[in-house]
């Protein structure tokens, strides 16, 4: 198997280093999604037993320690907790705006290799028959089996490999895809949990005018 790779031809390394660099991408993608991917339910339970005890500073910190974009969320809302719903509302969306881009990184990359990989392999085929097609005007009129079996070997695996990596590139970004939609799924429901919360926490509280003490007339 890897005598024919080595004999596949100029479009068979471009294949390899474009599976390599897919393989490469998969890797960190998957790593950092599974990090991030926390459970939410019970982060958001300890932060809110922080801040129901006062200690706004301890929950701000366990929001920036802990990884994932459920924590960057639930910084936003604890450091706009004094803000209006309005105000707070906008602060948690622009916090999961920001997260996005940086779940999808590396998606498009995956995606390129998985459609561009068959047509390399297409181009390898057809640099395989060319040099079939060369090798048997050269040796014309006696053409023996020998002088075509390079171009087609080199054919054979450039259409095998460029298929293969399409196929595992495509499977990766669509495994992926799903682990980000389940972190969007996991920020949505936060987000309304998060802003709930914020809102029962700040109309408990008193207001200043109905805490000042009465003053006599």
């Amino acid at each position: 198997m890897v005598s024919l790779i080595l004999h596949g031809g100029p479009a068979v390394w471009l294949l390899l280093a474009g599976g390599f660099f897919a393989l490469l991408v998969f890797l960190e993608r998957l790593f950092n999604l599974h990090r991030a991917q926390i459970a939410p339910d019970d982060f958001l339970k300890g932060i809110y037993n922080i801040l129901d005890r006062g200690n706004v500073v301890e929950a701000a910190t366990l929001c920036e320690e802990a990884p994932g974009p459920v924590a960057r969320l639930a910084l936003a809302a604890v450091l706009h907790h004094d803000d209006t719903p309005e105000n707070l509302a906008r602060a948690i969306e622009d916090a999961g705006l920001e997260e996005i881009p940086r779940m999808e990184w590396g998606l498009g990359w995956l995606s390129s290799i998985a459609r561009m990989a068959p047509l390399v392999g297409l181009l390898g085929t057809v640099l395989g028959l060319m040099e079939m097609l060369r090798a048997a005007k050269q040796a014309a009129p006696l053409v023996q089996s020998a002088d075509l079996t390079g171009g087609l070997w080199s054919a054979l695996v450039a259409t095998a490999l460029g298929l293969a990596i399409g196929i595992l590139a495509y499977a990766g970004y669509n495994f992926l895809v799903s682990r980000v939609e389940s972190i969007l799924l996991d920020m949505e429901r936060s987000a309304s949990a998060l802003l709930n919360y914020m809102r029962q926490r700040n109309a408990a509280r008193p207001s200043p005018a109905a805490s000042a003490p009465e003053t006599a007339p």
